[in-house]
């Protein structure tokens, strides 16, 4: 999923930056919003990992400490988003957003990568 993530980053910044007129700020706001969602993948890895064995046989907790880590992750974007529009204006903090919404694409893109990695690891 990261490597999904990095690469649209890449293509995103290759594709769409000679049109934008505030090139510096969609490019800050586009690599802050990769950096945040590759800590938002690790933070839901290990979210998951830590109440998968720790809250194995409590329901209630496992619930509670869902619900805590999601909504810390949610108001860790919005505040960088919030953030990337103070300093940037609405270039930065649009093109942030974009930046986050590339564990979407990171997600989908996982098998793709995994089947590719799969493949040329067989034939070394």
């Amino acid at each position: 999923m990261f490597t999904g993530i990095v690469v649209f980053g890449v293509i995103c910044q290759l594709s769409a930056v000679w049109f934008v007129p505030q090139k510096f700020n969609y490019s800050l706001g586009l690599w802050v919003g990769i950096i945040t969602a590759l800590l938002y993948g690790y933070h839901l890895w290990w979210s998951l990992d830590r109440n998968l064995t720790v809250n194995a046989d409590n329901e209630r907790g496992a619930a509670a400490f869902s619900l805590k880590h999601s909504v810390l992750r949610y108001a860790v974007v919005a505040a960088v988003l919030i953030g990337l529009w103070y300093i940037g204006g609405n270039t930065a903090m649009l093109s942030g957003f974009l930046g986050v919404m590339g564990i979407k694409i990171g997600a989908y893109l996982s098998p793709i990568i995994a089947k590719i990695r799969d493949k040329n690891s067989k034939t070394d």
